[in-house]
């Protein structure tokens, strides 16, 4: 298995995610503002992706991954995802705490490790967030959902996914009763909640979860 260096592992990550719930490609702007550095830096960091093999750039368009580079991605979610989830069910830390330090411990774990930690875990299927956990062969399997956002009016189903980007957002959502597996059903901007309780969510929140659909 080739080593790559830590920023290759977290751009090819950042550009998998970046479309895995959503169909919009990303660009060298959008991965600076997601990565928090210069776009000059994603430009000379995309092309040495594309030399590497893992990635492909139009001039002024979209980045996707080559075979190579969505393998590489699939491992280094799987890290993520198990680490998160092995932090919350075995530490103590809560889903809005647990992102900063599975970005430190990915690349530190081994794989021997890792795997011990996915055995004692139970083989979980996805992470605190929802986001599916990428098998050891690199299958992925992500549940057909649709954003509060985009749903029908009257639309209900499970929460699937709820993004984990934003902390405050998930520590106001639990104080809400708002987590995975809670019903719902949309009217708007106003969820209604199996007990009948109803909630009025901000934009964010609205792009932010995503319910189940048949």
């Amino acid at each position: 298995m080739v080593a790559y260096p830590t920023a290759v592992e977290d751009y090819v990550k950042c550009i998998y995610a970046h479309t895995e719930w959503q169909p919009e490609p990303i660009t060298t702007s959008v991965l600076a503002a997601r990565l928090g550095v210069a776009a000059s830096s994603v430009t000379e960091m995309v092309k040495k992706l594309g030399v590497q093999g893992l990635a492909t750039h139009v001039p002024y368009g979209a980045i996707s991954l080559t075979a190579d580079g969505a393998a590489l991605a699939l491992r280094m979610l799987r890290r993520h995802r198990l680490i998160e989830t092995w932090l919350v069910q075995h530490f103590g830390y809560s889903w809005d705490e647990v992102h900063d330090e599975a970005e430190v411990l990915e690349h530190a774990l081994s794989d021997r490790l890792l795997e011990s930690i996915d055995e004692q875990l139970g083989r979980p299927r996805r992470d605190p967030h929802g986001d599916p956990i990428p098998s050891r062969d690199g299958v992925i399997s992500q549940p057909p959902a649709v954003l509060v956002r985009d749903a029908a009016e009257g639309h209900s189903g499970a929460v699937v996914r709820i993004s984990d980007r934003d902390p405050m957002l998930l520590r106001h959502l639990v104080a809400e009763g708002i987590l995975l597996d809670t019903e719902l059903e949309v009217h708007g901007s106003t969820v209604r909640l199996a007990t009948g309780e109803e909630r009025e969510l901000s934009d964010q929140a609205r792009a932010s979860i995503w319910v189940a659909v048949d």
